[in-house]
């Protein structure tokens, strides 16, 4: 049987020993609020309530929400086990001893051809075909690290990393992220490249904001970004994104904090760099305006009290044409469906994630806002919607509710 958002608070409040008004006052949410979800009187909540519920429960957002943890196709030679095992490889463990691989490692040019086509796998929201090949692309890139270990070659292995960490955080897996983002940035100090360093870096920020941990998540970001700060006059196409990207990773927690204008602040000083910059792909992400613009947005719906009139508004000055990942396109109208239903458009928020599952139908599965606007969209439809009910099915949301 299907365990509501409700039974999921219960069941971890009862564990932990605490009442709802002790639940209650850790999380700043209304006794009320939470006897109404644990009772099934309400199925749902806003998704900043239920974030505020999950810290207070020490526990990932995940947890309540049921978000999948597996990817939708079943492979023989990987998977998300596969990639469990990959990044905690055994033997680079101090004191195991090495197995010897039977298999000629490819070519260092042809991995790194490998990694750029994973990469591309990635934005493109490939995740169950990426689960399969990603584990291999591991254990070729340290195989030809030993054999060929070149600064291009450490610089590929961090990027390799880099792909393992999003993936396991997208699949509800930030713990195994960890250890993968542990990887990347000693392969990127391996390279002797700051940059490298500086997107790893970003990288740990977004598995620490999974993660729940909100103020670290802003202080790496933001005391890396410091560190790498460029001239906007001398500096390179690369170093402005690399920054940029660094800004834009420290905002969202800092939003998430009730720290707003601190966010927007970092946020105006990125969209600066990235008009500097143009468009650019670099390190394994992207950054432009467009880019900027959609955090902008996410930042609005972010914190106690969201501003969806807000994130609305600066939805409209962002051009999704320009946008270059298909899955950062599919984010920010996941956060435009969000704006659209807490301002009263549920037919229009309907409307734009049916159009994301259309586009992305493997990746919308992942994100926790997408099934916490269609649950909250449940509980308020005042006559059965079918299309809306289809996609709480698909969506591993009981349509039941």
């Amino acid at each position: 049987m299907n365990k509501s958002i409700g039974d999921h608070i219960r069941i971890l409040r009862e564990f932990r020993d605490v009442t709802q008004e002790q639940l209650a006052a850790r999380s700043g949410v209304s006794v009320d609020t939470i006897r109404k979800l644990e009772q099934g009187v309400r199925q749902s909540a806003r998704i900043n309530t239920l974030r505020a519920l999950a810290r207070a429960l020490d526990v990932q957002l995940e947890r309540l929400l049921g978000q999948p943890t597996v990817t939708q196709q079943l492979t023989d030679d990987g998977g998300l086990i596969a990639l469990r095992d990959a990044i905690q490889d055994i033997d680079a463990l101090p004191g195991v001893p090495l197995d010897d691989d039977p298999e000629e490692p490819p070519t260092a040019d042809a991995w790194a051809t490998d990694v750029h086509q994973a990469t591309a796998q990635y934005w493109a929201g490939g995740y169950s075909e990426l689960s399969s090949t990603l584990p291999m692309l591991l254990r070729d890139g340290r195989a030809v690290a030993r054999e060929h270990p070149t600064e291009r070659v450490w610089r590929q292995l961090a990027l390799a990393y880099q792909l393992a960490a999003s993936l396991a955080t997208q699949a509800g897996h930030p713990d195994w992220a960890f250890g993968a983002v542990e990887k990347q940035l000693a392969a990127a100090q391996r390279a002797s490249d700051p940059l490298a360093e500086g997107m790893g870096v970003s990288t740990l920020s977004w598995v620490l904001l999974r993660q729940g941990r909100w103020e670290q998540a802003q202080a790496v970001a933001e005391k890396k970004a410091d560190n790498l700060e460029p001239s906007f006059r001398r500096g390179t196409a690369a170093q402005l994104a690399v920054y940029g990207n660094l800004l834009v990773a420290a905002a969202t927690p800092a939003a998430r904090r009730d720290q707003h204008d601190e966010a927007m602040h970092l946020l105006t000083t990125a969209e600066s760099a990235a008009l500097r910059s143009g468009p650019i792909r670099a390190y394994g992400s992207a950054f432009s305006v467009a880019d900027v613009r959609t955090q902008k947005v996410n930042v609005a719906l972010a914190g106690t009290d969201g501003h969806p009139a807000k994130a609305l508004q600066l939805a409209e000055e962002v051009d999704l044409a320009s946008i270059s990942r298909p899955v950062h396109s599919a984010s920010h109208r996941v956060d435009v469906a969000q704006a659209k239903y807490q301002t009263g458009d549920c037919e229009g928020a309907l409307t734009t994630l049916l159009e994301v599952e259309e586009d992305q139908p493997e990746w919308i599965k992942f994100q926790t806002l997408a099934a916490a606007t269609v649950a909250e969209m449940l509980e308020a439809e005042r006559r059965r919607n079918a299309p809306l009910r289809g996609l709480a099915l698909r969506l591993g949301v009981d349509p039941t509710l």
